[in-house]
């Protein structure tokens, strides 16, 4: 039986990547699906003012929320899962869950953005690419809103403009 583990966020883009792995299990049957969602951790901050049973039930509940969706979707469909959460950095988490479970491969959504976009921003789906043990399958979900699209490029301009500008006077 194949292991194939799905990262979860409760977003669009990683509802499309699960219904690309029910597709993919509705052909082959002998694929076993494990959902995955990564809570970050609390700041230390506020973290020493909570216990530790209060932060672990707290990040289960936010696990649960967001995975209601997708859980409504399997279980309307059929599909058996099994369901997982952690607590951490979101990609080093999706690698070692992968990893300890014997994962198979890796199949997670994704937005459409320019190169300029990912190139400036930190992507936890670069980051898994770059440190899973497995293959990772990405889905690519909609594409971006053109604030986005235009915004994040143009407020790179202007910041470089800036650099610029000082660097001359």
């Amino acid at each position: 039986m194949l292991k194939v583990l799905v990262p979860l966020d409760g977003s669009p883009n990683a509802l499309r990547a699960l219904r690309h792995t029910m597709a993919e299990y509705q052909r082959h049957h002998e694929l076993e699906l494990h959902l995955l969602n990564v809570q970050p951790h609390l700041s230390r901050h506020i973290a020493r003012f909570v216990s530790r049973h209060d932060r672990d039930a707290w990040h289960r509940e936010r696990a649960e929320a967001a995975m209601t969706g997708a859980r409504a979707l399997l279980d309307r469909a059929g599909v058996p899962y099994q369901v997982h959460w952690a607590a951490g950095d979101r990609a080093h988490e999706i690698c070692r869950h992968a990893e300890r479970l014997g994962a198979h491969h890796i199949v997670m959504g994704t937005a459409r953005k320019n190169s300029i976009t990912r190139m400036l921003e930190d992507s936890v789906t670069h980051r898994v690419l770059e440190g899973a043990p497995v293959p990772v399958e990405v889905v690519a979900g909609e594409a971006v809103s053109r604030l986005e699209r235009w915004g994040v490029p143009a407020g790179a301009l202007a910041a470089a403009g800036g650099l610029l500008w000082l660097a001359l006077e």
